[in-house]
Formats: C-alpha cells, sequence, structure tokens
C-alpha cells in the first residue's frame, strides 16, 4: 500500500497527465501527494544563461545583464510555483494531503534525493520517450530514477505520444 506519492512533473503538457495519474493512485490509497517540480535548461521557459541587454558590451559579466536575468529567472520560478500551487489545490478539493516543492537543477538527482528525504512509497513520473544517441548525449530521467530511487517507480510510457499530439494540434 502506497502511503506517500511523489508526482515528478515538467512543464510539458505531459506533466498534467503525470499529476492526474499520481493524484489518482494517491485518491486510491488515501496517500499523501507530493509534487515536485524542478527547473531545467531544457523547460520551455528556464533561462540558462543571462541575455544581454542593449548597450551591454561583455554580455557574459555586464552588470545589467546579470540583473536582467535575475529578474527574469525570478520571474519563471514564481509562474512555477503558482502553478505548483494550483495543483496542490486541486488535489486538496480532491480530498488528497497534498504539497508542493520545487529544485532548479539536475531532475533525476532531485527526483530520488525528495523520494529519499521524504520516505516516498511510489514516484509517478513520465518518459520523454528519448533513445538511440538522444537518449545517450541527453540522458533519460525515468531511467536514472527506475536505477536509484529508494522506493517504487512507476514510469508513464504513453507520455511521449501525448506531448507530441498536444504540440501538434497547438496553433
Amino acid at each position: 500500500m502506497f502511503r506517500k506519492v511523489l508526482a515528478a512533473i515538467d512543464s510539458s503538457p505531459a506533466g498534467r497527465k503525470v499529476f492526474e495519474d499520481a493524484l489518482e493512485v494517491a485518491h486510491l490509497h488515501g496517500a499523501q501527494l507530493l509534487i515536485l517540480h524542478v527547473l531545467t535548461y531544457e523547460d520551455d521557459n528556464y533561462l540558462a544563461n543571462p541575455t544581454p541587454a542593449p548597450g551591454d558590451f561583455y554580455a557574459l559579466i555586464g552588470e545589467t545583464a546579470f540583473e536582467r536575468y535575475l529578474e527574469l529567472r525570478e520571474t519563471v520560478q514564481k509562474e512555477s510555483l503558482d502553478k505548483l500551487s494550483t495543483l496542490v489545490e486541486e488535489a486538496r478539493a480532491a480530498g488528497v494531503e497534498a504539497n508542493h516543492v520545487q529544485y532548479a537543477g539536475s531532475p533525476e538527482h532531485a527526483i530520488c534525493k525528495v523520494a529519499k528525504e521524504w520516505n516516498a512509497d511510489l514516484i509517478v513520473l513520465g518518459r520523454r520517450g528519448r533513445s538511440g544517441l538522444s537518449e545517450l548525449f541527453l540522458g533519460s530521467v525515468s531511467n536514472h530514477v527506475v536505477h536509484h530511487a529508494p522506493c517504487a517507480v512507476l514510469v508513464l510510457q504513453q507520455l511521449a505520444a501525448v506531448s507530441s499530439a498536444q504540440t501538434e494540434a497547438s496553433p
């Protein structure tokens, strides 16, 4: 029986499906739900490097560029936290005790770390469907988590197709 379910979501449309499935499992088992989002350079809105402002000749060391970068990064982090808060409210409305946490950096390591620290019984996450060279160079979060998690892992395989279908349907 699962008492603590960790939903590892990302900012893709498939992240919603991970949340919904984790919520369903938590509801069925009367478990707590912790929703985790890791800000990473692969996210659409995440800022990996400062962008130069007009008139900043030394983009990587310019004070204006760095201040602008910090402001934009703070905005992205706040928007993500707002989304997480909305998901927590949705889970609570469904009768599930829920909370959220957000990290920046390596998703595979953050997921395993949070699962261990929180004593999760189950991790629910999606799979992007990378294979071959793409998986070799970019890595596979789900593969790492399956091999290093301190608990059971539910990998939602169909999410690569869901994400690409929703992207194609978008205007």
